[in-house]
Protein backbone atom coordinates (compact mmCIF):
# COMPACT_ATOMS: atom_id res chain seq x y z
CA UNK A 1 0.00 0.00 0.00
CA UNK A 2 1.32 3.42 -0.95
CA UNK A 3 0.50 6.83 0.45
CA UNK A 4 1.52 8.72 -2.70
CA UNK A 5 0.80 7.86 -6.32
CA UNK A 6 2.84 9.44 -9.12
CA UNK A 7 2.20 8.94 -12.84
CA UNK A 8 3.41 10.11 -16.21
CA UNK A 9 3.01 9.13 -19.84
CA UNK A 10 6.35 7.39 -19.45
CA UNK A 11 9.49 7.47 -17.34
CA UNK A 12 9.97 11.25 -17.38
CA UNK A 13 8.02 11.75 -14.16
CA UNK A 14 10.91 10.09 -12.35
CA UNK A 15 12.54 13.53 -12.52
CA UNK A 16 9.70 14.71 -10.27
CA UNK A 17 9.93 11.68 -7.99
CA UNK A 18 13.63 12.45 -7.57
CA UNK A 19 12.85 15.90 -6.15
CA UNK A 20 9.95 14.63 -4.02
CA UNK A 21 12.13 12.02 -2.35
CA UNK A 22 14.65 14.70 -1.40
CA UNK A 23 12.12 16.26 0.97
CA UNK A 24 9.99 13.18 1.71
CA UNK A 25 12.54 10.36 1.84
CA UNK A 26 10.58 8.21 4.31
CA UNK A 27 7.36 8.08 2.31
CA UNK A 28 5.99 5.16 0.29
CA UNK A 29 5.29 5.70 -3.41
CA UNK A 30 3.80 3.93 -6.37
CA UNK A 31 5.08 5.23 -9.71
CA UNK A 32 3.20 4.38 -12.89
CA UNK A 33 4.66 4.81 -16.38
CA UNK A 34 1.96 4.70 -19.05
CA UNK A 35 4.58 3.95 -21.66
CA UNK A 36 2.32 1.69 -23.73
CA UNK A 37 0.43 4.91 -24.56
CA UNK A 38 3.43 7.27 -24.65
CA UNK A 39 3.86 10.01 -25.74
CA UNK A 40 0.76 11.96 -24.69
CA UNK A 41 1.81 15.18 -26.43
CA UNK A 42 -0.10 14.66 -29.68
CA UNK A 43 -3.07 12.75 -28.23
CA UNK A 44 -6.53 14.21 -27.64
CA UNK A 45 -7.60 15.61 -24.28
CA UNK A 46 -10.36 13.00 -24.08
CA UNK A 47 -7.90 10.17 -24.54
CA UNK A 48 -5.58 11.54 -21.86
CA UNK A 49 -8.48 12.02 -19.44
CA UNK A 50 -9.53 8.39 -19.86
CA UNK A 51 -5.98 7.16 -19.27
CA UNK A 52 -5.65 9.42 -16.22
CA UNK A 53 -8.91 8.09 -14.76
CA UNK A 54 -7.80 4.49 -15.25
CA UNK A 55 -4.43 5.14 -13.61
CA UNK A 56 -6.05 7.01 -10.72
CA UNK A 57 -8.45 4.11 -10.11
CA UNK A 58 -5.51 1.71 -9.97
CA UNK A 59 -3.65 3.95 -7.52
CA UNK A 60 -6.72 4.28 -5.29
CA UNK A 61 -6.99 0.50 -5.21
CA UNK A 62 -3.39 0.45 -3.97
CA UNK A 63 -4.20 2.86 -1.14
CA UNK A 64 -2.92 6.13 -2.55
CA UNK A 65 -4.03 9.12 -0.48
CA UNK A 66 -2.69 11.73 -2.90
CA UNK A 67 -1.65 11.63 -6.55
CA UNK A 68 0.99 13.65 -8.36
CA UNK A 69 0.28 14.08 -12.06
CA UNK A 70 3.97 14.22 -13.01
CA UNK A 71 3.22 15.02 -16.65
CA UNK A 72 2.67 18.50 -18.04
CA UNK A 73 0.40 17.29 -20.83
CA UNK A 74 -1.77 15.18 -18.50
CA UNK A 75 -1.94 18.04 -15.99
CA UNK A 76 -3.17 20.38 -18.70
CA UNK A 77 -5.72 17.93 -20.09
CA UNK A 78 -6.96 16.00 -17.08
CA UNK A 79 -6.22 17.41 -13.64
CA UNK A 80 -9.38 19.54 -13.45
CA UNK A 81 -11.46 16.45 -14.25
CA UNK A 82 -9.61 14.32 -11.71
CA UNK A 83 -10.10 16.92 -8.98
CA UNK A 84 -13.81 17.10 -9.77
CA UNK A 85 -14.34 13.34 -9.79
CA UNK A 86 -12.17 12.11 -6.90
CA UNK A 87 -11.95 13.21 -3.28
CA UNK A 88 -8.19 12.80 -2.82
CA UNK A 89 -5.84 15.73 -3.51
CA UNK A 90 -3.98 15.98 -6.83
CA UNK A 91 -0.77 17.91 -7.46
CA UNK A 92 0.09 18.80 -11.04
CA UNK A 93 2.84 20.44 -13.04
CA UNK A 94 2.88 24.23 -13.27
CA UNK A 95 4.39 26.05 -16.27
CA UNK A 96 7.46 27.73 -14.76
CA UNK A 97 7.03 30.96 -16.73
CA UNK A 98 6.96 33.23 -13.67
CA UNK A 99 10.47 32.41 -12.37
CA UNK A 100 11.77 32.53 -15.94
CA UNK A 101 10.25 35.96 -16.53
CA UNK A 102 11.71 37.17 -13.26
CA UNK A 103 15.18 35.79 -13.98
CA UNK A 104 15.77 36.68 -17.60
CA UNK A 105 18.38 39.33 -18.41
CA UNK A 106 17.82 39.53 -22.15
CA UNK A 107 14.05 39.78 -21.72
CA UNK A 108 13.50 36.65 -23.80
CA UNK A 109 12.18 33.46 -22.23
CA UNK A 110 12.27 30.16 -24.08
CA UNK A 111 9.76 27.38 -23.45
CA UNK A 112 10.39 23.78 -24.45
CA UNK A 113 7.26 21.64 -24.11
CA UNK A 114 4.99 19.19 -25.88
CA UNK A 115 2.42 20.36 -28.40
CA UNK A 116 -0.34 19.45 -25.96
CA UNK A 117 1.09 21.63 -23.22
CA UNK A 118 1.73 24.64 -25.47
CA UNK A 119 -1.88 24.78 -26.69
CA UNK A 120 -3.50 24.08 -23.31
CA UNK A 121 -5.45 26.86 -21.53
CA UNK A 122 -3.41 26.33 -18.35
CA UNK A 123 -0.19 27.26 -20.12
CA UNK A 124 -1.75 29.97 -22.28
CA UNK A 125 -3.26 31.67 -19.23
CA UNK A 126 0.08 31.65 -17.43
CA UNK A 127 1.86 32.93 -20.52
CA UNK A 128 -0.65 35.76 -20.82
CA UNK A 129 0.29 37.09 -17.40
CA UNK A 130 3.90 37.73 -18.42
CA UNK A 131 4.10 38.19 -22.18
CA UNK A 132 3.72 41.96 -21.91
CA UNK A 133 6.82 42.14 -19.71
CA UNK A 134 9.02 39.65 -21.57
CA UNK A 135 9.09 38.01 -24.97
CA UNK A 136 8.20 34.33 -24.81
CA UNK A 137 9.38 32.04 -27.59
CA UNK A 138 8.35 28.39 -27.80
CA UNK A 139 9.39 25.15 -29.39
CA UNK A 140 8.08 21.61 -29.14
CA UNK A 141 10.89 19.37 -27.91
CA UNK A 142 10.41 17.16 -30.95
CA UNK A 143 11.72 13.68 -30.29
CA UNK A 144 12.83 14.48 -26.73
CA UNK A 145 10.36 12.08 -25.04
CA UNK A 146 11.33 9.32 -27.44
CA UNK A 147 15.03 9.84 -26.66
CA UNK A 148 14.44 9.49 -22.93
CA UNK A 149 12.18 6.46 -23.33
CA UNK A 150 14.93 4.84 -25.42
CA UNK A 151 17.56 5.75 -22.76
CA UNK A 152 19.39 7.72 -25.45
CA UNK A 153 20.52 10.61 -23.27
CA UNK A 154 23.72 11.48 -25.14
CA UNK A 155 25.57 10.82 -28.38
CA UNK A 156 25.51 12.33 -31.89
CA UNK A 157 21.88 11.45 -32.65
CA UNK A 158 20.57 12.71 -29.32
CA UNK A 159 22.56 15.92 -29.73
CA UNK A 160 21.16 16.50 -33.22
CA UNK A 161 17.59 15.99 -31.98
CA UNK A 162 18.07 18.36 -29.04
CA UNK A 163 19.83 21.01 -31.11
CA UNK A 164 16.96 21.10 -33.60
CA UNK A 165 14.54 22.37 -30.93
CA UNK A 166 16.88 24.19 -28.56
CA UNK A 167 18.97 26.24 -30.99
CA UNK A 168 16.01 28.22 -32.44
CA UNK A 169 15.24 29.46 -28.90
CA UNK A 170 18.85 30.44 -28.35
CA UNK A 171 18.90 32.21 -31.73
CA UNK A 172 15.94 34.30 -30.57
CA UNK A 173 18.02 35.50 -27.61
CA UNK A 174 16.45 33.37 -24.88
CA UNK A 175 18.70 33.25 -21.83
CA UNK A 176 16.24 31.35 -19.62
CA UNK A 177 14.68 28.11 -20.83
CA UNK A 178 11.62 26.57 -19.19
CA UNK A 179 11.53 22.77 -19.29
CA UNK A 180 7.84 22.13 -19.86
CA UNK A 181 7.90 18.33 -19.89
CA UNK A 182 9.06 16.04 -17.11
CA UNK A 183 11.10 13.94 -19.55
CA UNK A 184 13.28 16.90 -20.50
CA UNK A 185 15.40 17.16 -17.31
CA UNK A 186 17.01 13.84 -18.24
CA UNK A 187 18.43 15.64 -21.29
CA UNK A 188 19.56 18.65 -19.25
CA UNK A 189 23.30 17.79 -19.23
CA UNK A 190 23.18 17.64 -23.03
CA UNK A 191 21.23 20.92 -23.26
CA UNK A 192 23.68 22.64 -20.94
CA UNK A 193 26.56 21.53 -23.11
CA UNK A 194 24.88 22.89 -26.24
CA UNK A 195 23.80 26.22 -24.74
CA UNK A 196 26.32 29.04 -24.29
CA UNK A 197 27.43 30.22 -20.87
CA UNK A 198 24.84 32.35 -19.12
CA UNK A 199 21.81 30.39 -20.30
CA UNK A 200 19.82 28.90 -17.43
CA UNK A 201 17.23 26.12 -17.44
CA UNK A 202 14.25 25.93 -15.09
CA UNK A 203 12.97 22.55 -13.94
CA UNK A 204 9.61 22.92 -12.13
CA UNK A 205 10.02 19.63 -10.23
CA UNK A 206 11.45 21.14 -6.99
CA UNK A 207 8.46 23.49 -6.76
CA UNK A 208 6.08 20.55 -7.31
CA UNK A 209 7.79 18.65 -4.49
CA UNK A 210 7.32 21.60 -2.12
CA UNK A 211 3.68 21.88 -3.16
CA UNK A 212 3.13 18.19 -2.41
CA UNK A 213 4.58 18.63 1.06
CA UNK A 214 2.13 21.48 1.72
CA UNK A 215 -0.79 19.40 0.40
CA UNK A 216 0.07 16.43 2.61
CA UNK A 217 0.30 18.64 5.68
CA UNK A 218 -2.97 20.43 4.87
CA UNK A 219 -4.82 17.14 4.37
CA UNK A 220 -3.35 15.36 7.37
CA UNK A 221 -1.63 12.72 5.23
CA UNK A 222 1.39 11.09 6.89
CA UNK A 223 4.79 12.37 5.78
CA UNK A 224 6.44 9.05 6.56
CA UNK A 225 5.63 5.37 6.18
CA UNK A 226 6.89 2.46 8.30
CA UNK A 227 7.83 0.71 5.05
CA UNK A 228 9.25 3.48 2.83
CA UNK A 229 10.16 2.86 -0.78
CA UNK A 230 9.03 3.00 -4.39
CA UNK A 231 7.00 0.47 -6.34
CA UNK A 232 7.45 0.81 -10.09
CA UNK A 233 4.63 -0.08 -12.47
CA UNK A 234 4.20 0.37 -16.21
CA UNK A 235 1.65 -0.37 -18.91
CA UNK A 236 4.40 -1.58 -21.26
CA UNK A 237 7.99 -2.75 -21.13
CA UNK A 238 9.64 -1.56 -17.91
CA UNK A 239 13.30 -1.73 -19.00
CA UNK A 240 13.77 2.04 -19.38
CA UNK A 241 11.78 2.73 -16.23
CA UNK A 242 14.10 0.56 -14.16
CA UNK A 243 17.26 1.99 -15.77
CA UNK A 244 16.19 5.61 -15.30
CA UNK A 245 15.15 4.88 -11.73
CA UNK A 246 18.73 3.83 -11.04
CA UNK A 247 19.88 7.29 -12.20
CA UNK A 248 17.78 9.17 -9.67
Amino acid sequence: MAHIGIFDSGSGGLSVLREIRKILPEQRYIYFSDNAHCPYGEKSAGYIIERSRAITEMMLSEGAEAVVVACNTATAAAIATLRAEYSIPFVGMEPAVKPAATGTVTGVVGVLATAGTLKAPKYLNTKGLYEDAVRIVERVGKGFVELVEAMELDGPHAEAVVRASLEPLLAEGADTIVLGCTHYPFLLPLMQRIAPAGVSFIDPAPAVARRLLDVLRTNGIPLTDPDPGVELRSSGDDTTLKKLFELI
